[in-house]
């Protein structure tokens, strides 16, 4: 499958306009075309219906486009796994969600393995939370960074850090009682905090803004105001300089960051490596 028909296909898709993606692409809008027709011709079947002013997606086309990602991430990572220059003997890929990678945490882990191993590239893959487990499964990654690992019967798990969700509001001086009247603003952790969020009676209503990454809910909780968990690591600075404030005995959730595999990868080993490395810089600390 030439990757040029996947990569053209996919940015057709999002655009849903032939001319925007030829743009992008920098390529002629004939050309994009062509490149369509192409797929089609090997697909066998149409992947888009084309109605003046209307592009949508078939049926073939819908689902399609998860192999047709899948495909082109896969073949991204083995360009980079096989073109390792003499400096690095090999990459790992670590996968995430947007909220995972916004903590400083992820960060200073992805610091502690090249500490640790100097001679390894690293490559980072953004997912949704309903990608993880088919991330690992199919070995578009070595492995994810989550605080709440998937339930696969191969998998094994080292506990990176813990961190803290507290909740905070706009307004100083409030309590459990008060935010009732703020807007909330949901950050969303998963299930297990969904089950824990849903035992706190006062925030229970419709969140103005429901969010999956950091950015968007501490910008909307300082430009617009209103009352929402953060990790205490995002929270800690607005807290220092008093545009955001801890609401009065309010619960706060513990969490924990760890790092998941599968024994069947082929990279097991280096990963036990890795471990056991970041175990005994525990130990001597």
């Amino acid at each position: 499958m030439d990757t040029d028909l996947l990569r053209t296909f996919l940015e057709v898709n999002k655009t849903r306009h032939f001319g925007k993606a030829a743009t992008n692409l920098y390529l002629t809008q004939s050309a994009v075309s062509f490149r369509i027709r192409q797929l089609e011709i090997k697909l066998g079947t149409p992947v888009f219906t084309r109605k003046r002013g209307d592009l949508r997606l078939t049926a073939a086309g819908e689902r399609f486009v998860p192999y047709a990602e899948s495909i082109l991430q896969t073949w991204g990572r083995a360009r980079q796994d096989v073109a390792l220059t003499g400096n690095y003997q090999q990459q790992l890929t670590v996968g995430a969600t947007s909220l995972i990678w916004e903590m400083a945490s992820s960060s200073e882990w992805l610091e502690e393995v090249l500490s640790l191993q100097p001679d390894w590239a690293l490559r980072t893959e953004a997912l949704s939370r309903q990608q993880l487990s088919n991330a690992l499964l199919e070995r578009h990654v070595d492995v994810l960074l989550t605080s709440e690992p998937p339930k696969l019967a191969d998998l094994q798990q080292h506990r990176v850090t813990g961190f803290e969700l507290v909740l905070v509001s706009s307004e100083p001086e409030q309590d459990m009682v008060s935010v009732s009247d703020l807007p909330v603003v949901y950050l969303d952790w998963g299930t297990r905090f969904g089950v824990e969020y849903s035992r706190i009676v006062p925030l229970q209503r419709t969140p103005v803004l429901h969010s999956h990454a950091c950015e968007p809910a501490l910008n909307f909780l300082l430009n617009r105001g209103g009352v929402g968990f953060l990790p205490s690591t995002v929270a800690q600075p607005w807290l220092d300089s008093g545009a955001l404030h801890l609401v009065k005995d309010s619960p706060s959730m513990a969490n924990e960051l760890y790092m998941v595999w599968l024994n069947s990868t082929d990279k097991h080993a280096d990963i036990e490596a890795l471990v056991a490395a970041f175990e005994s810089r525990c130990d001597e600390e």
